[in-house]
């Protein structure tokens, strides 16, 4: 909880940290879900995300990063609106702006969890 506060109010910001920083986070948040829930060492990490029904640290910050350009895209601001509308550079390019972690592909964790969830609601 006291990551996630942080990580919400400036999550376009911190969406676009270094991936071995974010690696960090998500491997604080993996030894808190263990702990909390007694889980015995076997149990994977994507287990533990998908039976507590959190989302990874990654795919969190892209969910509150999509939010965030969607309500900026219609604030009243005009010169919030202009900083949202632009077109991505090319994927070669290498300056990377807040918007394109919209884009990005999840990461391992997050495709595991994402595939357990999709087996599970096929299965109801």
């Amino acid at each position: 909880m006291c990551i996630r506060t942080v990580l919400t109010y400036a999550s376009p910001v911190f969406a676009h940290a270094a991936p071995k920083a974010l690696h960090r986070l998500q491997v604080i948040q993996n030894k808190f879900c263990r702990a909390a829930t007694d889980a015995h060492w076997c149990v994977r990490n994507s287990i533990l995300h998908r039976d507590l029904e959190l989302p990874t640290l990654s795919k969190y910050m892209k969910d509150a990063s999509k939010l965030f350009f969607d309500i900026a895209g219609s604030h009243p601001n005009t010169l919030l609106r202009a900083a949202v509308d632009y077109q991505p550079p090319p994927p070669t390019h290498f300056i990377r702006r807040p918007r394109n972690v919209l884009f990005d592909p999840s990461d391992a964790l997050t495709a595991a969890v994402d595939s357990l969830n999709d087996v599970n609601d096929t299965h109801d």
